[in-house]
């Protein structure tokens, strides 16, 4: 019986030291950027996204990052902005923004997590990618830091519009014309 419960104390004991190295962070969107750069015949555009939210469940042992159980990350469709209205427009109308108001990405498996240096990571993961509506698994890349009560997650991906049956935005009658890739940029910051 001695024994027993000295496994129950050494069992919950271990599950309270496990707990507590598991944090999960919230997106601070104010602090957060996401920005996508694309082409056109005419000149390169840039729109940003003003809102978005997110989080992420990450485990540390000894304050080494040993796993991230959990990343989330949603953006709505209609904050992204270019400062242009009308490319607004027709970026919404090729994403089909009144059906489809978020784009989505939700982390299905770490690959690897490899240290950089202190307090930083090269992050690789699979994930689903939901745009307009079409979800795709993609394969993504990131640099994380962490540092006191918050995670820094920064990278870029190159998409191709057409695999997520977006065609790409085109204006005055169809004169201009976009590249059909778009590189997202993300320097996104997680707080608990």
């Amino acid at each position: 019986m001695k024994n027993l419960n000295l496994i129950i104390a050494a069992l919950i004991f271990s599950f309270g030291f496990y707990s507590l190295n598991a944090q999960t962070y919230k997106l601070n969107n104010k602090a957060s950027e996401v920005v996508i750069d694309g082409t056109s015949n005419i000149h390169d555009w840039t729109m940003e996204a003003e809102s978005a939210s997110g989080s992420l469940s990450a485990e540390f042992s000894d304050d080494m990052l040993e796993k991230i159980s959990k990343l989330n990350f949603t953006v709505e469709a209609e904050s992204l902005k270019s400062g242009k209205g009308g490319m607004d427009k027709n970026t919404y109308k090729a994403l089909n923004t009144d059906d489809h108001k978020l784009i989505t990405y939700q982390l299905q498996k770490v690959n690897d997590i490899k240290k950089l240096s202190d307090n930083s990571y090269k992050v690789s993961t699979t994930g689903s990618l939901e745009i307009s509506g079409t979800k795709k698994n993609i394969q993504l890349e990131f640099n994380l830091k962490t540092s006191p009560n918050k995670i820094i997650l920064s990278g870029e991906k190159d998409l191709n519009m057409t695999d997520y049956g977006v065609d790409p935005p085109t204006a005055m009658f169809g004169t201009i014309t976009t590249g059909e890739t778009v590189k997202i940029k993300f320097n996104t910051q997680f707080s608990i």
